[in-house]
């Protein structure tokens, strides 16, 4: 690993995790709060996706059977027995509450942000470009992981799931440590007029967020985005922790929707994760 991306990645609230090949990124504020939490790499699976892939998801594209071998080497990496439960995301602004273990079975609801107060339960979202954010709430043990792609951006999925975190178990965003993890960044990710006019039309005060590349393009920042939305609702600056990292630029590590499905006709799927230790 470079030792420079190693130096921006502490300073920035974030550490690597290694466990017989599986490496994941680590967000320490929320971990030293007693948060388990990961954003996954393709790095030491089984899948066939540039070989010994870690897809975690997408099984119309991948055997069943590699994926819940890749889900085992991930859990791994946390200490102990924990549970591992997601869901059918739909690029919403819906959120689903998960009240105890037999809920959390039940996977296949259609929404793109998981709260959860269960203890040694994961929740977990999808992600090969989007945008993916975990939620610890240190006075209530709480926490939310969140999908957010440009609709779900627009949509404001991540105020509603600090919204359902306050609604569910009295969250105050003062109280919420949070971690904004590898995404397309603003070096990458070009969009068209509709998502450039979506913005427009829902935050009046968007420009900032794109930098124009040709005639009815830009680069958009979803990761500037999401952070002043959590800003938004109240969440500290100090308490906001965004990985300095772009899955486009590092295919090596990170799957990329963008880049691969073009070339390969298929990618693999990332994960991020959050639960509370018992």
């Amino acid at each position: 690993m470079i030792t420079d991306e190693v130096t921006e990645l502490l300073r920035a609230g974030f550490t690597w995790r290694e466990s017989d090949g599986v490496r994941a990124l680590v967000c320490t504020p929320l971990e030293q709060a007693g948060f388990a939490n990961a954003f996954s790499t393709r790095l030491g699976g089984v899948s066939p996706f540039q070989q010994d892939a870690l897809n975690l998801a997408g099984f119309n594209e991948d055997e069943a059977e590699n994926i819940y071998e890749n889900r085992r080497r991930f859990l791994r990496l946390f200490a102990g027995e924990w549970t591992l439960t997601s869901c059918w995301q739909v690029h919403s602004a819906d959120v689903r509450t998960v009240r105890d273990l037999e809920d959390a079975r039940h996977d296949t609801m259609h929404c793109d942000a998981l709260v959860t107060n269960v203890p040694r339960l994961l929740v977990g979202v999808k992600t090969a470009d989007c945008v993916p954010i975990i939620l610890g709430d240190r006075r209530t043990g709480a926490c939310a992981a969140v999908h957010a792609g440009w609709r779900g951006t627009v949509a404001s999925i991540l105020p509603r799931a600090v919204e359902r975190m306050r609604a569910e178990y009295g969250t105050r965003p003062e109280d919420l440590c949070a971690a904004i993890g590898p995404a397309a960044g603003a070096c990458c990710y070009e969009v068209g007029d509709e998502v450039i006019e979506a913005f427009a039309e829902k935050f009046p005060h968007a420009a900032h967020l794109f930098t124009p590349t040709r005639a009815g393009h830009a680069l958009v920042d979803l990761h500037r985005a999401n952070r002043e939305q959590l800003l938004a609702a109240g969440v500290s600056n100090e308490q906001i922790h965004t990985a300095p990292l772009c899955t486009m630029c590092r295919t090596d590590i990170f799957f990329s929707y963008r880049r691969e499905k073009a070339l390969h006709g298929r990618t693999g799927r990332l994960m991020a994760v959050i639960g509370l230790g018992s």
